[in-house]
């Protein structure tokens, strides 16, 4: 049969052609009208379509036409929190650099480590090398730190294995057990700090933000130098960072336990 003899790459684009067309038509499709429609072989398109219906990406009706599962909701699941968050943060860290003119960051945990999803960079001269994708670890970051308080300690454990521990300042924490105490210090203040601890001369404060199950979706910071966050500077700065978190966690339906 045809689909013995595809290869691996025209599978998985037959796959997503399929699943795109079965989304765009609310009615459904039957195997006929997607074989004409993609221009495949019936019998591949069948086989395919079994795969799919399946695992759940697809469900068949009593007319035999296909259309999309609720398996396919967990797909975006974690993407769609990602954007609604970067929306309705985005004001909130607006409004956070015009305040302290330091440059702000949204993150999320993927996997086992750090990523930034959205930035609002600060006015001025100084401009920080931070960039939306770039991926950092856990441990050497105040977003990182944020992202995993909230975790069970076997899991933290689990990805500074995976991750090691590299060095990369003198004051970078490398020791597992100390790490652990700096997250119970995180969750004692609410906020984290990365003191040189990622890069030379920058210093970050950042927060939590928890969603509607008391679960941390995300992370808020700032990333400034060590002149702009400085021990006259800090207290202010920590203060907007952990209000700017607090309000973004509300807008995303969590409330505090008193």
């Amino acid at each position: 049969m045809s689909h013995a003899i595809e290869s691996p790459s025209t599978a998985v684009d037959r796959t997503v052609a399929i699943l795109e067309a079965v989304a765009a038509r609310a009615s459904g499709m039957s195997n006929a009208e997607i074989s004409r429609k993609l221009d495949i072989p019936k019998s591949s398109a069948s086989y395919i379509l079994r795969a799919l219906e399946k695992h759940g990406y697809l469900r068949r009706d009593g007319e035999n036409r296909y259309r999309l599962g609720l398996k396919v909701l967990n797909l975006g699941r974690g993407a769609l929190s990602a954007v609604d968050v970067r929306e309705v943060a985005l004001p909130l860290m607006r409004s956070l650099v015009e305040h302290i003119h330091i440059t702000s960051h949204l993150a999320i945990l993927d996997g086992t480590q750090a990523v930034y999803v959205e930035r609002v960079e600060a006015p001025g001269f100084i401009k920080m090398d931070t960039w939306v994708g770039r991926r950092m670890e856990i441990y050497s970051t105040s977003v990182g730190k944020s992202l995993v308080s909230q975790l069970p300690e076997e899991r933290v454990l689990e990805i500074l294995r995976d991750r090691g521990m590299k060095r990369r300042t003198p004051t970078t924490i490398t020791n597992p057990t100390r790490f652990l105490k700096e997250l119970q210090t995180v969750r004692e203040r609410g906020y984290s700090l990365d003191d040189e601890e990622n890069n030379f001369g920058v210093r970050c404060v950042g927060a939590p933000v928890f969603n509607a199950a008391g679960e941390v979706e995300a992370a808020l910071n700032v990333t400034g130098t060590t002149q702009q966050v400085n021990k006259e500077t800090q207290p202010r700065i920590i203060d907007q960072v952990k209000e700017a978190a607090r309000r973004l966690s509300g807008q995303l339906g969590y409330r505090a336990k008193k």
